[in-house]
């Protein structure tokens, strides 16, 4: 009898030292992606892919990755599939996963994935919902690994929304060890029971400076996430002063980084003197979109290496 599929919701689905291995992969997958090595693991697989909220990196990384992989990826929207017209969750996961190897979503309700994956035979990826963004961490925490080494004891500030980014690094601060403070504006705080779950890894703070002081990491995102445009003038309002600016990296280490998920509005979470600056990496954080998410894809799919 087989064995239950493996899904990726969180990122607490990986063990520490798994995730670990995980980012030295994707840094190795990089490599061999730069020297022309051809590497096909998901020959004849094929990835499904849901969109229900619109897309740029998430879409394309996981596509190409596929191509290089030697696979193939489905885009499926609600406009083009019976999803969008009322056809249950579960009913969809059932069909899907008779036909696919894997499933990535990426919509509004997190409680969706987890329905769809618990009627589901094939892995199912969380490629965003409103309460995590699981995929971006395997990239960030690639990326700071990169240049920097084991992020294992450091500090990092994350300056914002409580949002699924904020959350994302909850839990990223768990399974990798470090300190996270998050500064955000009252009635914009992360999950109770997430700050509760993540335990003295995870401070809040009002101040922005604060946060970022003596940190390693400086990270920020959108004021205003996809399904809350209609709040932009009141959430500018609100985070007024929690632009992340010379003065906040000014805070933090002189060889802190500066990291962003993208998409990003210059002059508002950040500005262009930050994000466009020598201490942002956020370029490199989007390109690790593709190689953390193939040795992700890897790991569920073949269970590891085959080279």
């Amino acid at each position: 009898m087989s064995r239950p599929a493996r899904h990726f919701l969180t990122l607490l689905d990986l063990g520490a030292d798994e995730a670990r291995a995980l980012l030295d992969r994707a840094i190795a997958l990089k490599r061999m992606l730069a020297d022309g090595r051809d590497y096909r693991p998901l020959a004849r697989r094929t990835l499904a892919m849901v969109f229900e909220k619109s897309s740029t990196r998430t879409r394309v990384s996981f596509e190409v990755g596929m191509v290089q992989f030697g696979g193939h990826a489905l885009f499926l929207s609600p406009r083009d599939t019976q999803l969008g017209r009322g056809e249950p969750v579960e009913d969809s996961a059932r069909v899907l996963s008779r036909m696919v190897d894997a499933v990535m979503i990426r919509t509004f309700d997190h409680e969706k994935v987890e329905r769809f994956a618990a009627h589901s035979r094939v892995p199912v990826i969380n490629g965003l919902t409103d309460r995590f963004h699981p995929c971006q961490l395997l990239a960030d925490m690639q990326t700071y690994r990169e240049h920097r080494g084991d992020i294992r004891g450091r500090r990092v500030a994350f300056v914002g929304d409580g949002n699924n980014m904020c959350h994302s690094y909850m839990n990223a601060a768990r399974l990798f060890d470090f300190e996270l403070r998050v500064a955000c504006p009252e009635g914009f705080e992360p999950d109770a029971d997430l700050l509760d779950s993540a335990g003295p890894c995870c401070t809040l703070v009002r101040d922005p400076r604060e946060a970022a002081r003596d940190a390693d990491l400086v990270v920020t995102d959108v004021w205003a996430s996809m399904g809350h445009e209609s709040e932009q003038d009141h959430r500018a309002a609100a985070f007024a002063h929690y632009c992340v600016d010379a003065t906040i990296m000014a805070a933090a280490k002189p060889d802190a980084l500066f990291m962003h998920c993208l998409p990003a509005h210059r002059g508002e979470e950040v500005t262009a003197e930050v994000i466009d600056g020598p201490q942002s990496v956020v370029w490199d954080e989007a390109e690790n979109r593709l190689h953390a998410q193939k040795a992700l894809l890897e790991l569920l799919l073949v269970g590891g290496p085959l080279d």
